[in-house]
């Protein structure tokens, strides 16, 4: 995954999500309503260029069998004013006791070269697959027809009950050739990070960590040939 700047689009969605009530007091025909949401990445990078500060977020309402998802990801830059930010909103039903299947839309909006967005169709799945690694593997059609997939993995070692190494890598690919996103033709990028985090508290999750990111082809070379970056990252993770 590339380094995105975040933006103040992204921070009206973190707040959105921050703000989900924790639980729906309404009654369906065979279950209540509850919501959560997890800031599973909010971070900041010193080494690269840009110092980005960065987030990941997920949130959910729904009972048991269907969901509506929100997703959200983006950085914002601490020196300069530049960025992206994704976000996505899925309906998803639970179709095996571990998995769900999604469908729904993904907005991205980019504050480079004037700015622009573009919209997706976006179809895939999202759970606990065996050895418990959670997964979410995701086809996107955007509105002018290109065709991308993402495969998200990440597991969690617990070393104590408070003490957690999670290790995650993304894989991006797109079919055609996208040059104002910066994207290429086949094997875009591949991310690979590692955080390890201290729960002081249930919720709240201070972590330090390693993430890199390898471009392949025209990616690399929509990227000034820049095949190859890495930053040590320090944040905190948090839920509600």
């Amino acid at each position: 995954m590339k380094i995105h700047e975040y933006t103040s689009g992204t921070i009206i969605v973190a707040l959105l999500l921050a703000f989900l009530p924790q639980a729906v007091r309404a009654q369906t025909s065979d279950a209540k309503l509850f919501a959560k949401v997890l800031f599973d990445q909010l971070e900041y990078a010193p080494a690269p260029a840009g110092q980005p500060i960065s987030m990941e977020a997920v949130g959910w309402v729904g009972g048991d069998v269907n969901r509506l998802w929100l997703r959200a990801e983006g950085a914002q830059s601490t020196v300069e004013h530049a960025g992206e930010v994704e976000v996505e909103a899925l309906y998803g039903r639970l179709i095996t006791p571990f998995f769900d299947a999604v469908v729904g839309a993904r907005v991205d909006r980019s504050w480079e070269g004037g700015g622009q967005t573009r919209g997706h169709l976006a179809v895939g799945v999202q759970g606990l697959a065996p050895y418990k690694f959670e997964v979410s593997p995701t086809l996107y059609v955007s509105d002018e027809g290109h065709v991308s997939a993402r495969f998200v993995a990440a597991y969690g070692f617990l070393f104590t009950q408070r003490l957690v190494l999670e290790p995650e890598v993304e894989l991006n690919a797109a079919v055609q050739d996208v040059p104002a996103w910066g994207v290429g033709s086949g094997l875009n990028n591949v991310n690979a990070g590692v955080r390890l985090r201290y729960e002081v508290h249930r919720k709240v999750a201070p972590y330090i960590g390693y993430d890199h990111t390898w471009r392949f082809g025209e990616t690399a070379d929509l990227a000034g040939g820049d095949v190859s970056t890495g930053a040590l990252v320090f944040g905190v993770r948090l839920w509600r």
